[in-house]
């Protein structure tokens, strides 16, 4: 069986010596990932530029990429947007851009316009604080993103995603995209079944889809094995038909190369028939995000 092309669908770049933009998780010296700790400061040691991804990417069969916000701080949340559409005009890659917005912000409808101006602007990363799922603001502005065709792109762990269910059963018309698995942060079996209860959950709602990526942020020391379980899980429960691939890089570049990485989850998937590798490797990616 040929190998499919594949979306990465959830990458970084960064350009520390930018006069607009700012990497909180990288730049303020006071910061520590509460997850990742102090190895997250490696990535800090230079830029990630294009030329850096397309060398890593190379003979791997990626053939697009969509970017997540990762500058975190900066005054302008659109110069982040701005930056990436210049690059993707110069080499072709990012394909997609999801970008940052507030999506309880009252005036979030002008900042979607403004990130809109840009042709390959596809969606809302929104971290969030507190219990915002549950906040009729937070509804409001995610409501919002159908009106614009965004994707709507939320790290949210097993304890809230019976909220996030909810949230997306009362707004089915913004498509959402659970990120990292939802983060699994830790390998005991009661983490797992309790996992496992919240991805079924989600996804009952049509409009979520499941992104298997990241896996080694909470499991540094991660096989094809260790990773198995939880793939298989989603794939399962979001069927190929909702289940996204990508390789959360360079983050996932501390504790491993872009080939082991790929050819691992080519292992996990190959259980799949061609066409359904070729939905979670590319085509779901290439249709929610319009590439």
């Amino acid at each position: 069986m040929a190998k499919p092309s594949v979306v990465d669908a959830h990458m970084h770049l960064y350009d520390l010596n930018h006069p607009d933009l700012f990497y909180e998780h990288l730049q303020n010296p006071d910061f520590v990932h509460p997850l990742i700790g102090p190895q997250l400061g490696k990535l800090a040691e230079r830029n990630y530029e294009v030329s850096d991804y397309l060398a890593d990417i190379e003979g791997h069969g990626v053939d697009k990429s969509i970017h997540i916000q990762c500058a975190m701080g900066s005054e302008d949340l659109v110069d982040e947007t701005k930056w990436l559409q210049g690059l993707s005009d110069e080499y072709g890659y990012p394909h997609a851009i999801v970008g940052e917005a507030d999506l309880c912000d009252p005036q979030l409808g002008r900042l979607l316009e403004r990130h809109c101006q840009y042709e390959n602007f596809r969606g809302i990363r929104d971290f969030g604080s507190d219990d915002y799922l549950t906040s009729t603001e937070f509804a409001r502005g995610f409501s919002m993103l159908a009106d614009f065709d965004l994707v709507a792109s939320l790290d949210v762990k097993w304890e809230d995603m019976e909220k996030l269910a909810q949230l997306s059963e009362n707004h089915p018309e913004t498509l959402v995209v659970l990120d990292h698995a939802g983060f699994p942060t830790e390998r005991t079996e009661e983490y797992f079944e309790n996992w496992q209860r919240g991805i079924k959950r989600l996804a009952e709602c049509e409009s979520v889809y499941c992104k298997v990526s990241g896996l080694g942020m909470c499991d540094n020391a991660w096989t094809t094995d260790s990773i198995r379980p939880w793939v298989v899980h989603c794939l399962e429960s979001f069927t190929p038909d909702r289940t996204i691939w990508s390789s959360n890089w360079p983050v996932d570049g501390l504790w491993s190369d872009y080939g082991t990485m790929i050819e691992a989850y080519r292992e996990v998937l190959s259980v799949l028939s061609e066409r359904d590798q070729d939905k979670v490797f590319g085509g779901n990616a290439e249709r929610i995000y319009r590439i």
